[in-house]
């Protein structure tokens, strides 16, 4: 089966065309970090119109660098939620549209569901699976027990791992979006220089919280009164990484452990995290689990995600019809129940 695939949750606009559900042909993004970074953070409103401009040209783009015609596509896959509004809006009504001129099924994948599958497109895991989903707005531990079978075990209960990383790099004045440079900065610095907090670890559960975190480092920031040096600000990016690190590495093998599972997906747009896959590779054979992290090319938004479920679905005939709307909230533990 030969599927366009169709991403616009935040602020990226993408395409993607999947065969089989397996092999990637092509994968194009369109990023709008450039129109929001003078604003510290995406721009709802601002990201919908873009997404407009750009959608047509991402998809012609797929199509050419995958050399294929719109005639051979045979199905349709889109994102449906959770994710801006008007963002999805866009994306959707164009799936729904090209699904309709061309006669062919359109699937409504949930946004998480194609991060933590990504890695069925180069070195598939086998299911069961822990899955720890970790972005600029969701930190979220899964069990996986296959496509459409999902139970949320953990989640965070204020700022996603991702959004703390804006937080903290905008309060270092390091810009937007903020997760590689302080990936990069901390390189530079002491991990044990600062002793920042580690929300959430004496509790038994698997949720997360990182706006303590974030107040910690705020509170150690004042305290130089705008006066921090390189090695300072190094120190400080390099000790709130470790923190955030630790949490999300002890919380998942906790959860894989209490689960029984050997093996751990770690998905979404912080699992380009050169420290996050550093202590996960260090940690793995410690605890025997296997630890598969997609390329970087696919922890950040992306169509080519959406193709693993949007084909499965589409092959199980569980289409979506006309009345399918997008859904800014939507709980990927409802997705079977959905049905589409």
């Amino acid at each position: 089966m030969l599927i366009l695939c169709i991403e616009s949750s935040c602020d990226e606009t993408s395409a993607a065309v999947i065969r089989d559900g397996s092999e990637m042909l092509s994968n194009v993004v369109a990023s709008q970090v450039d129109v929001h970074s003078r604003f510290g953070g995406v721009v709802p409103e601002l990201a919908s119109r873009k997404h407009v401009e750009a959608i047509s040209v991402v998809i012609n783009s797929a199509l050419q660098e995958a050399g294929v015609t719109v005639d051979q596509l045979e199905g349709i896959g889109v994102t449906r939620g959770p994710g801006l509004i008007g963002a999805l809006l866009v994306g959707l009504s164009t799936a729904k549209a090209m699904a309709w001129s061309l006669d062919i099924p359109l699937a409504a994948v949930h946004h998480m569901e194609g991060h933590i599958l990504a890695p069925m497109l180069e070195d598939p895991p086998d299911f069961p699976f822990l899955a720890l989903a970790v972005s600029g707005g969701h930190t979220h531990l899964y069990r996986v027990d296959g496509i459409g079978r999902y139970k949320t075990l953990g989640q965070t209960l204020d700022d996603a791992a991702g959004e703390a990383y804006d937080k903290v790099a905008k309060m270092l004045g390091l810009g937007y979006p903020g997760g590689a440079v302080i990936d990069q900065l901390a390189g530079q610095g002491r991990p044990d220089a600062i002793d920042f907090p580690r929300p959430m670890l004496h509790k038994k559960n698997f949720d997360f919280s990182f706006s303590g975190l974030k107040t910690a480092v705020l509170q150690h920031v004042e305290k130089y009164k705008g006066a921090i040096d390189e090695q300072q600000l190094a120190d400080i990016a390099a000790s709130f990484q470790a923190a955030v690190v630790e949490v999300l590495t002890r919380k998942t093998l906790s959860a894989a452990k209490a689960e029984g599972l050997q093996r751990v997906v770690v998905a979404g747009g912080v699992a380009c995290n050169s420290g996050l896959r550093g202590r996960f590779k260090e940690l793995s054979s410690k605890h025997g689990v296997k630890v598969f992290f997609p390329s970087p090319a696919l922890c950040g938004d992306n169509a080519a995600m959406l193709g693993v479920p949007a084909n499965y679905y589409l092959e199980m005939g569980r289409h979506a019809d006309d009345s399918a709307n997008a859904l800014a909230n939507w709980t990927l533990d409802t997705v079977a129940a959905d049905g589409i």
